[in-house]
């Protein structure tokens, strides 16, 4: 048993909190599940299989485009979804054309904006993440001989991180590294103890009682503490302050902050994990600059969960900032280069029931959405929705009425709003969907931004709080770690 104040055991402590009632006793039901904003909506009529799988491949082809398009989103900000994703939400057990209620289950993150995919469950439950050396306790590993720069990985390669899936692409993968280094550079901070140390402890203990720090954390925590909670607080400010307005209407943000529209909700409804904040995937560029003056690549032209080369690491001002590349702009167009996913992500086909989906289609990301709602999830339609709303419902798109369908797919549905009406941005039933989910996340959260008083971001990172200045502030100071070389891990090249 590890070493706590006191003496007292990890359940001493818990159990104690709880008779003080600084605990969450909370009568509803354990959040870590998913559920439904609106009502399951099975498949019914008297279609084939064959033909509602065709009907929706009519719909997606619909979107095909080779036209490169700037969106109002910095194109880092699409990957940065997918990290903010990972971060709340894993299922496991949920498979397209296999249908399952989303009540049963279990989402593997815990639905809170905490960077537990960076962080896991901290040095003691999640010890392979962080470095044992002298010196360096509680600072996360990074790095390898062969590239400084790349993801701490086991013999097989793997890489060491809270959450396998942010290694799946190098833009992706380097986001998560950024907060890994930021976290690391933040901890070098705390053990020369200079004026940026007394920064991060001061926001850190903003809203927590002072026995927390005192009293019940051990000592040798308290750093890695302090950083943790100052780096969770400006990624919340990230979060809601620049992502959220770069892809949602500011009238469903500020109509969020202000009515909670869905007030006996699931913490992760299935409405938002299986089609509002799949958004993302209709803003996906073909092709990336990866560094100034070179090329474009293709998205899938370096792929991930292997050791990365040092050529293959990115700029990340050419993501985030003045001078990054865009997005696509949310709508009903999706670059062509998702419409054959690689064999190393998709290579074989699907089955729904006794229907067999062929390859070719399989391979099309924008079916996958609308196949995982319609077989799996079943959830709510975007007319359902709308109504259930009191908001104007769209048409059903031409592709559908052609072939005897009435109902849009909910993923669908959104996308056609934002090409509608949002400019480029979720409005209507999206809009309101993904900015109420994570206005709710944090105000579920008693320590969270939305929850603090005076909060401000640290100066530290410039005149202003957003993506490009932290992450060209993690680019100057990644080299200034303390002991670098101890936090190396993973196989050489011989």
């Amino acid at each position: 048993m590890s070493k706590t104040a006191h003496g007292m055991s990890r359940y001493d402590l818990f159990l104690n909190e709880c008779l003080k009632q600084h605990a969450t006793n909370d009568p509803r039901p354990l959040p870590q599940v998913f559920g439904y904003l609106g009502h399951q909506n099975p498949v019914t009529g008297n279609l084939t299989k064959a033909h509602i799988v065709d009907a929706f491949d009519a719909l997606v082809e619909t979107m095909r485009t080779t036209k490169v398009e700037d969106g109002p989103a910095d194109a880092g900000m699409t990957f940065f979804g997918q990290f903010i994703d990972h971060d709340i939400t894993l299922d496991t057990t949920s498979a397209i054309g296999t249908a399952i209620d989303p009540r049963s289950i279990r989402n593997v993150r815990t639905p809170n904006l905490d960077l537990d995919c960076v962080y896991g469950d901290g040095p003691e439950a999640s010890n392979y993440l962080y470095s044992h050396a002298e010196g360096t306790e509680n600072f996360l590993l990074f790095g390898r001989k062969d590239n400084p720069y790349d993801l701490a990985r086991n013999c097989k390669g793997t890489a060491l991180i809270g959450d396998f899936r942010n290694d799946e692409n190098i833009i992706v993968s380097q986001i998560q590294g950024a907060f890994i280094c930021l976290h690391n550079i933040l901890m070098t901070h705390i053990h020369e103890g200079d004026d940026n140390a007394h920064d991060i402890a001061d926001c850190a203990q903003m809203g927590v009682r002072s026995e927390v720090w005192h009293d019940i954390l051990p000592p040798k925590l308290q750093g890695f503490e302090q950083v943790r909670r100052f780096i969770r607080l400006h990624y919340q400010w990230l979060v809601l302050h620049e992502f959220l307005p770069a892809f949602v209407d500011q009238d469903d943000i500020d109509h969020a902050l202000a009515h909670d529209i869905f007030p006996d909700a699931p913490m992760m409804p299935a409405e938002f994990s299986v089609a509002g904040f799949r958004f993302g995937h209709a803003t996906v560029q073909p092709q990336y600059v990866m560094r100034k003056g070179e090329a474009p690549l293709d998205l899938f032209a370096l792929r991930g969960f292997g050791p990365r080369d040092p050529g293959a690491t990115i700029e990340l001002d050419q993501f985030f900032g003045k001078h990054a590349q865009k997005a696509l702009p949310v709508g009903t167009k999706m670059a062509e280069t998702l419409f054959e996913l690689p064999d190393n992500i998709v290579g074989s086909g699907l089955t729904w029931g006794e229907h067999e989906i062929p390859l070719e289609q399989a391979k099309k990301l924008g079916l996958r959405n609308i196949l995982r709602d319609r077989t799996a999830m079943q959830i709510p339609s975007g007319q359902q929705m709308a109504r259930k709303l009191g908001l104007h419902v769209l048409d059903t798109p031409k592709a559908l009425k052609e072939r005897h369908i009435d109902k849009t797919p909910l993923w669908f549905y959104l996308l056609q709003e934002a090409q509608e009406k949002g400019k480029g941005r979720l409005t209507g039933v999206g809009g309101k969907i993904v900015a109420s989910v994570f206005v709710r996340l944090l105000r579920e959260d008693p320590e969270s931004i939305l929850n603090l008083h005076g909060f401000e971001p640290w100066s530290g990172f410039g005149d202003e709080c957003t993506m490009a200045n932290v992450m060209q502030f993690v680019e100057k100071h990644r080299d200034h770690v303390k002991n670098r070389e101890d936090l190396y891990c993973g196989p050489e090249k011989h």
